[in-house]
Order: structure tokens, then C-alpha cells, then sequence
């Protein structure tokens, strides 16, 4: 098999689906009839900005929370604002909890960061009082400092693929902010009208990621719908509506097909 030459952000983005997989099991439409269900006032308290937990706040922004992160470097915290992972970065709880009180309120979606340690962060939240819905799995945190934060709040873990799910990417070789948005509108196209959780994601993923996956979009979806959008892109690539080159994997169960398609000639496909 041909190595994937967006792996690095294929695993990056696979660790964001599965956090994104994992909060949607605890979505809502907050009673309001015809709503997109998503996490809307609900109020999640992520941990660091390092690795994995950089995924989850992404996930959260994407599903709709309001996300409450830490990091002791001002660095990291920049870094995250340019990246859109987090709207604000702050120097104290108050502040933070100013602004999420706030969205919460209003059921948007923030992420807020405070210039702290973890370890300090929680451990001042235990002591205000501070009780979030949401919070990791912990991994490196003290069994009792977790377990005050725990007692109201669910757990949040990856949530893999699931064996009757197909993981499709699709790639563009150049000029990703005109034909991205194409193949995305292509996708949701494909999927059924109830498929909500898919469709959040197909519309507001690109909003939280744009930055830091470039020329490279994701969807977990029914594998029937994976095929549906691969004939598309077939029947575009044979219309010649495709401009740039394209390719698509689709994976199932750990076999992935990559089916190649380029303005100057015919489809290939690679195992």
C-alpha cells in the first residue's frame, strides 16, 4: 500500500473524530423543536492544550460546548488562539468563568484558556465550587482531585469507529479553500437527513481545523454513503468538473482503498 502523505493529519483528525464521537453521545436540542442537538450549555473542562486534549477542545468546539483549558506556557496559549482552538486566553479563573457563564447562557459554543498549571486550575475549581458536565478521562491527575471534579460530570473518552462505519477522507493537490468546500457540499449531499451527528460535523469541522489540516477533510458516515460520494466524485471527474487533482480512501474494518482522480486523465485506484 502506497504510504498516505497526509498521515500525520489523518491521525491528528482521527483522535478529534473519536473525542467529537465520544461528546455526541451526550447531545441535545435543548428542547427546541427542529434544533440541531449539539452541546449547547454545556460545560466542559478539558485539562491541558497538550496532545490528545488539544483534540478534545477542538471536538468541543466542533459539537458546541463551552470548554475550560490550562496551560502555564504563553507560548501555547498564542499558539492556540492562531490556531482557533481557543477564542480567549486568560490569567485567572474569574475571568474565564466570566466568559463562559456568559455563552453558556446563551448555549454557544467558546473555549477559554487560563494561564495556569492543570494541577493549579483543578485544584481552584474544587475549591469555587466549579462543577463542569464534561471532563477526560484523566490520565496524570490524583485519583481524589479527579474524583471531587467526577461526581456530576461524565467521562469523556475516544470513542473508536465503529465495524459498520466507514472512515472517508478526501484530499486535493492544490487550491484547498476552492475545491474543499466542492467536495464537502458533494459529502453532505450523500448522507441521510437523519445522520445529524455527521452533518455538524461536515459543516463546522473546516470552521475548527482549517489551520492546522490543509488539503484534507474527514467523515466517519454509513458505508453506503461512502460509496454514494465516491460515485459522485466518479461522475465529476467524468463531467470534467474537477479542476485539481483529488483522491479519495475509503477505510472499513482496516482495509482502506484510495481511488485517485486527476484533470488530465482517468481514475486510478490503489489498494
Amino acid at each position: 500500500m502506497a504510504p498516505d502523505p497526509h498521515s500525520t493529519e489523518l491521525d491528528f483528525l482521527t483522535n478529534v473524530l473519536d473525542f467529537y464521537a465520544s461528546l455526541m453521545c451526550f447531545a441535545g436540542s435543548e428542547g427546541l423543536a427542529g434544533a440541531e442537538p449539539g452541546l449547547g450549555g454545556r460545560f466542559l473542562y478539558a485539562g491541558s492544550l497538550d496532545g490528545e486534549f488539544r483534540a478534545l477542545v477542538i471536538a468541543a468546539n466542533i459539537a458546541g460546548a463551552a470548554t475550560l483549558a490550562a496551560s502555564a506556557d504563553p507560548a501555547d496559549a498564542k499558539q492556540a488562539i492562531r490556531d482557533g482552538v481557543v477564542d480567549f486566553a486568560v490569567t485567572t479563573l474569574d475571568e474565564a468563568l466570566r466568559i463562559l457563564k456568559n455563552e453558556l447562557r446563551k448555549g454557544e459554543a467558546v473555549a477559554v484558556c487560563v494561564g495556569a498549571t492543570p494541577e493549579t486550575l483543578k485544584a481552584e475549581m474544587y475549591e469555587r465550587g466549579v462543577a463542569p458536565d464534561l471532563i477526560p478521562a484523566y490520565r496524570g491527575c490524583t485519583a481524589a482531585l479527579a474524583q471531587d471534579l467526577a461526581q456530576a460530570a461524565r467521562r469523556i473518552d475516544r470513542l473508536p469507529i465503529a465495524e459498520n462505519q466507514a472512515l472517508v477522507t478526501w484530499s486535493v493537490a492544490s487550491a484547498a479553500a476552492q475545491w474543499l468546500p466542492r467536495l464537502d457540499a458533494l459529502a453532505l449531499a450523500c448522507l441521510d437527513t437523519d445522520a445529524w451527528i455527521e452533518r455538524r460535523w461536515l459543516r463546522l469541522a473546516p470552521r475548527f481545523l482549517g489551520r492546522m489540516v490543509r488539503g484534507l477533510h474527514t467523515m466517519r458516515c454509513d458505508p453506503a454513503a461512502a460509496e454514494r460520494l465516491l460515485e459522485r466524485i466518479k461522475l465529476a471527474d467524468l463531467r470534467c468538473e474537477l479542476g485539481v487533482a483529488v483522491e479519495v480512501a475509503i477505510t472499513r474494518r482496516g482495509l482502506t482503498e484510495r481511488h485517485r482522480f486527476s484533470p488530465a486523465g482517468p481514475p486510478r485506484r490503489t489498494a
